[in-house]
């Protein structure tokens, strides 16, 4: 089962390679503060500008790195499934945890051939694999009905990251496929109601720089103290908004480097933050009393 608080990590870049020094701190960071997974090689950690060397590397430093103290999912998701089956297979060789399969980009397949990608990938690799559903970036949903499918043939299909404002679906996946599924938030914001209608936690963005807080936010809501986890999400709030003022992970990362966890360093199409935005940020980070030193 995979649950409770999850960090969908950011790739340190530094001088246009991978900062693997930073890597290591920022998988240790974690470690110390109680969060229950890793994600790497997600579209938090701009998986789609790695090469295939660098993303294979990437996933084998964080298991090696971790070394048992933490689970590591790795990003495997692409919209042609031959390259989903190769991520995913490296990432069970090299003892990754689970696998994250975002729903193809931009080529909008049908249901079936959503369906037909999800389902190679879950014959050819014996790995629990995690849905991604994030309907905003990839152009299509995945059906609640295909999700069963899934689950229903293949037993190492075994959760779903929910990217979507959309809480019906939420139930329907709860009320279909059971407690023994995964449903993880994919948005720091809608992790409260999504858990108040039974998902386990949430891959998180915010995680990056707040682990404690997020991972108090998933235990209050997993124990049924809702009071407790709304009074966090509230105090909270202003900081998940900010941390999509621009496209993510921009500003996470421009946060981290605000605390010196990372360079600023990013990998085109993505870029810097406005100034005036940078700005906005600095000073929700300051209001939260984080270490800023940059």
């Amino acid at each position: 089962m995979f649950e409770g608080s999850i960090v969908a990590l950011i790739t340190p870049f530094k001088e246009g390679e991978v900062d693997y020094e930073a890597l290591g701190k920022l998988i240790d960071f974690h470690v110390d503060n109680g969060t229950d997974a890793v994600l790497v090689c997600g579209t938090t950690g701009e998986s789609p500008t790695l090469t295939f060397e660098e993303h294979d590397k990437v996933v084998e430093f964080a298991v090696k790195h971790a070394n048992g103290r933490i689970k590591i999912i790795a990003g495997t998701g692409a919209n042609a499934t031959h390259e989903a089956v190769h991520l995913t297979a490296h990432a069970k060789e090299v003892g990754a945890d689970a696998a994250l399969l975002v729903v193809p980009y931009y080529n909008k397949p049908t249901q079936e051939g959503l369906y037909r990608h999800f389902a190679t990938v879950a014959e050819e690799v014996d790995i629990p694999i995690i849905l991604y559903n994030i309907p905003s970036r990839t152009g299509v949903e995945i059906g609640v009905d295909t999700v069963y499918r899934l689950v229903s043939e293949y037993p190492n299909v075994v959760g779903s990251k929910e990217s979507t404002p959309n809480m019906d679906r939420i139930s329907e996946l709860r009320r279909k496929l059971g407690e023994n599924f995964s449903i993880l938030s994919g948005d720091d914001s809608l992790t409260l109601p999504m858990m108040a209608l039974g998902a386990k936690g949430v891959i998180s963005v915010a995680n990056n720089i707040v682990p404690r807080e997020i991972k108090a936010l998933t235990e209050f809501a997993r124990e049924g103290n809702f009071l407790k986890a709304r009074e966090l999400h509230l105090q909270l709030y202003e900081l998940f908004k900010v941390l999509f003022i621009e496209t993510n992970p921009i500003p996470v990362k421009t946060a981290c480097w605000m605390l010196g966890m990372c360079e600023k360093e990013f990998r085109l199409p993505m870029c810097e933050m406005k100034p005036e935005n940078e700005e906005k940020l600095r000073e929700v980070l300051k209001k939260y009393n984080l270490p800023v030193v940059n």
